[in-house]
């Protein structure tokens, strides 16, 4: 029986896999996210050089490229000319990932291929991240001539600190960047730094202590500034998780350095929220048919909220209407269950990253043991 068994069972995972074989000769896929995930000997393939010739595309004459497009989607020969057409528009952002992103798929193939296209597109792109800096250090979400609160220094989604990530990795050669000449790299180096300058003045002081950071700051008072109507000025518990993260990779830290580290830790170790849960129930009276709501329960792990009230640290939250509350059922149902109101951010950073980096940069002193 269990001979039986076992044929049957490889019999199954060779239909699956036969299945899955077809699915993929009728013409299945891969998205753009999924394309960026793949293993570093798929960028030597021909698919991957079809996705890197739409990314040329896609970039525009500034340098840099247009958010939220499924750019790994084949293209007709309308699309194209349309595309050729729109070059000039203003809608450059490192925004949800863009721009460092494509530059990164684009090194990557550079680098399997050799085809110069790819490598020149790329430096297009890194020449873009480094004039769209603003002399102060930080940049802007969108870039050239930003507007309204696209030109404020944007650490919302990580935007920002992607950005840094991708020039540090550049500058330290790390990555598929060998190509990049050496004036470029040190350029890089130089944002990097100034980068890091821009971080350490937007940390925000309340109460005499320093805290965490907005989600965007004032290009040019530093202060915390607001977005969205529903994206108000306040301590963030998700974009500051990967500020820390930044600074914690930086060799050698100044002692300015891991003060803001010691201090951000120490704010969202004290910023907790325990007790709670937030769960999704279905709802049929509502649109999607769900709801997100917070219940008791002294069981559930910490949760950090989105948006602290600078000087309270309350959780704070907002709908449309742009009017703060303070209760998650209190906003109306489509940004309740629209945006990430609670989440784990920082419960990784508290457990893992912290206390290596502590041990290493600051052994005397563990702000979590008190």
């Amino acid at each position: 029986m269990r001979v039986i068994a076992a044929v049957l069972s490889v019999a199954m995972l060779c239909i699956a896999f036969g299945a899955a074989a077809a699915e993929e000769e009728k013409g299945g896929q891969l998205t753009w996210k999924q394309c960026v995930r793949q293993k570093p000997a798929w960028f030597a393939t021909d698919e991957a050089v079809r996705v890197a010739d739409n990314l040329l595309l896609y970039q525009r004459s500034s340098g840099g490229w247009p958010k939220n497009i499924d750019e790994a989607a084949p293209l007709s020969d309308k699309e194209k000319a349309d595309l050729a057409a729109e070059k000039n528009q203003n809608d450059s952002t490192i925004d949800n990932s863009a721009t460092y992103t494509e530059m990164d798929f684009l090194a990557r193939v550079y680098a399997a291929r050799k085809e110069e296209r790819f490598k020149e597109a790329c430096l297009r792109g890194l020449d873009y991240l480094l004039k769209a800096q603003y002399e102060n250090g930080g940049w802007p979400q969108f870039y050239p001539d930003p507007r309204g609160y696209h030109a404020h220094i944007t650490f919302n989604d990580d935007a920002m600190i992607g950005v840094m990530k991708f020039l540090r990795d550049l500058a330290r050669k790390d990555g598929p960047y060998a190509f990049v000449d050496a004036a470029r790299r040190a350029r890089a180096e130089k944002a990097v730094a100034k980068g890091i300058e821009c971080i350490l003045k937007c940390q925000v002081v309340a109460g005499g202590k320093r805290t965490v950071w907005c989600a965007q700051h004032d290009e040019k008072t530093f202060e915390p500034a607001p977005a969205r109507a529903y994206e108000k000025i306040s301590l963030s518990g998700a974009e500051s998780v990967g500020i820390v993260r930044f600074l914690m990779g930086i060799e050698k830290p100044a002692p300015e350095v891991i003060e803001a580290i010691q201090s951000a830790v120490a704010w969202f170790n004290a910023a907790r929220v325990t007790g709670i849960r937030q769960v999704s129930k279905p709802d049929p009276s509502l649109p999607g048919g769900t709801d997100k709501v917070v219940e008791k329960d002294p069981s559930a792990p910490p949760l950090w909220a989105r948006f602290y009230e600078i000087g309270t640290n309350k959780p704070i939250f907002c709908g449309r209407d742009g009017i703060i509350k303070y209760a998650l059922a209190e906003i109306e149902h489509e940004r309740r269950t629209g945006y990430a109101w609670y989440g784990a951010w920082p419960s990784d950073l508290l457990a893992k990253d912290y206390p290596a980096w502590q041990a290493k940069w600051d052994p005397a002193r563990n702000v979590l043991k008190k």
